[in-house]
């Protein structure tokens, strides 16, 4: 295996491009999510530099991007805003030491080779999830864009909204509106120059600089220059549990956020990417980035898109887009420090916005009411709950949703037939065979894989067995069979025999019949009653009907002969 997937120089010129505008998109972004952390400004800039170099270079998504988002951001605002609080002295290092642990708990992912699994998730789940999300960033930034300090609580940011309103900083606001306008209204032929979240950035600090001096605006202020100092893991007894919990749902957060990215990166370049590679190479961006005091990451959309389209192909593009913004930190750190937070709200508000998956949103109750039931008790969840116990509920009811529609399909696939003319699957031969019968076959036809959900259907068909001489169980089109849909058919032998009728099995071959085999079903068979073809079978049973009915004949006339003689 590479040290590097899909790491080659053929393409300098066009990742030299990448790296540079991905840089530029995601120095905005890096300060407001460090801000709306909780953790500072530095710590955007540092993480988006660490993840974004070490998640390149061990990564498998060649072209991807990664950095802190917004789904990383709202639960580090959370983690940071309830270790800070309980644990004045050591919050910040238990706050870091959660995000190491989400990176080892991403490497431990990719060495099991989870990440296939990751992403098999429905997707009224992941879209009310990620709703959710851009729900979320919306409510927290509503104190910055009206002038007062953010909150990481969304139900508290909701409350006090009328203080919000009614104590509301008009220069804030103004910066707020100027910084949607340019993010939203700039033209398409400028953003290609600068993208627009830079554009708004430098237009509101120098609106804030020249024309609003005296105005009481929030800042960033002074932020650090230089290399980070490193953060040791520091662990509490009592915060443990916290910590374990949190760590988890950044690693499985970023995972479904990094992978479903790649997916995005994969559709735009037409390649393939490695899933538990890229976990690997997430888990360690995370895992130094906790290190080094920076804010968790993951893949991020936007940033991937722009890196490729504009020539960014190999992870040489991430590592240059990472380097540009480490070259920023140690040179140009001192022109942050008036950026106002009004501004970078405004630029978060439309991130929340675009997170929003309207284009489902609007037609998701067209397709079925219970997905969309589902996707808004998930968002309802993300946004007032959290996102741990939203993805849990969501997957719980998708799941229990798909095996009812599941078991309907297969119970449909479940036929008693007696009558010849009531199945079209029969051949000639095997009506003919049928109807000779005269009602006393029972032809027990499965066909498609057979689990728990056809189990019920099967022990309900149970009563009927005993109307019948002889039962033939089909298992021909079965190319899968579960333990309780087996257990199920052992009874259903198990039944016919205490009744002393017949039993015939047609048609179990492979993982079928190695499963019958485990548990010992076809010991309860005559071995010369199990066939591969249904028509052996109907012959089979057909011969020791009729030769049963020969003899009942025999023994009738006998008994009617010896009380001829006794008269």
């Amino acid at each position: 295996m590479q040290l590097v997937n899909g790491l080659h120089f053929k393409n300098i010129r066009g990742d030299l491009f990448g790296g540079i505008t991905a840089a530029v998109v995601a120095l905005p972004l890096a300060l407001a999510f460090g801000v709306s952390s909780g953790a500072g400004a530095i710590a955007g800039l540092y993480g988006a530099i660490i993840i974004g170099f070490f998640a390149a270079l061990f990564g498998g998504t060649p072209s991807q991007i990664s950095g802190p988002t917004g789904p990383m951001t709202v639960v580090m605002a959370t983690v940071f805003s309830q270790l800070v609080a309980s644990n004045p002295k050591t919050g910040v290092a238990l706050a870091f030491t959660t995000v190491m642990l989400g990176g080892i708990f991403q490497i431990i992912f990719g060495l099991m080779r989870l990440g296939k699994y990751i992403t098999l998730m429905p997707y009224t789940v992941i879209s009310g999830f990620m709703s959710g999300v851009g729900v979320i960033i919306i409510l927290i930034q509503l104190g910055p864009f009206l002038g007062h300090s953010p909150s990481a609580n969304v139900i508290e940011s909701v409350n006090r909204v009328p203080y919000f309103l009614a104590h509301a900083n008009l220069a804030a606001v103004g910066l707020g509106i100027l910084t949607l306008a340019i993010v939203f209204g700039s033209p398409a032929k400028l953003t290609r120059l600068i993208p627009s979240p830079l554009l708004a950035l430098i237009i509101g600090t120098i609106a804030a600089v020249c024309f609003l001096p005296d105005s009481n605006l929030r800042l960033i202020g002074d932020i650090p220059s230089g290399l980070p100092r490193l953060q040791l893991p520091t662990f509490n007894v009592a915060q443990f549990r916290a910590i374990f919990g949190y760590g988890l749902m950044l690693a499985v957060l970023g995972s479904i956020d990094s992978l479903l990215t790649s997916l995005v990166a994969d559709n735009i370049t037409h390649t393939q990417h490695d899933s538990d590679r890229e976990l690997i190479g997430q888990g360690i961006g995370n895992l130094i980035s906790g290190l080094c005091g920076g804010l968790p990451g993951a893949g991020a959309t936007m940033r991937t898109v722009i890196n490729v389209k504009t020539g960014g192909k190999t992870p040489i593009s991430g590592m240059i887009h990472a380097l540009v913004l480490l070259v920023i930190v140690l040179k140009a750190g001192e022109l942050t420090a008036n950026i106002p937070h009004a501004v970078l709200a405004g630029i978060l508000i439309k991130v929340g916005i675009d997170i929003i998956d309207w284009s489902f949103l609007k037609r998701a109750h067209k397709i079925s009411l219970k997905a969309t039931g589902l996707m808004y008790i998930v968002l309802f969840l993300t946004v007032f709950v959290d996102l741990i116990t939203a993805v849990a509920v969501g997957v719980f009811f998708a799941n229990l949703l798909t095996i009812k529609n599941l078991s309907d399909i297969q119970s449909n696939r479940v036929k008693a037939i007696t009558n010849p003319d009531d199945d079209t699957d029969l051949n000639t031969a095997e009506k003919h065979l049928l109807k000779r019968a005269r009602g006393k076959i029972l032809l027990f036809n499965l066909s498609g894989p057979m689990s728990f959900g056809a189990a019920k259907t099967i022990s309900q068909r149970m009563g009927i067995v005993s109307k019948y001489e002889v039962l033939i169980l089909d298992l021909s089109d079965v190319p899968l069979l579960g333990v309780t849909a087996s257990l199920a058919i052992e009874n259903m032998i198990k039944d016919a025999y205490e009744k002393k009728h017949q039993v015939f099995l047609v048609g179990a071959k492979g993982k079928v019949k190695d499963r019958l085999q485990k548990l010992q079903l076809l010991k309860l068979l005559t071995p010369s009653h199990c066939f591969n073809e249904r028509l052996f079978a109907l012959q089979e049973a057909i011969a020791g009907i009729e030769s049963s009915g020969v003899r009942d004949n025999k023994i009738v006339n006998s008994e009617n002969s010896g009380s001829n003689q006794i008269e």
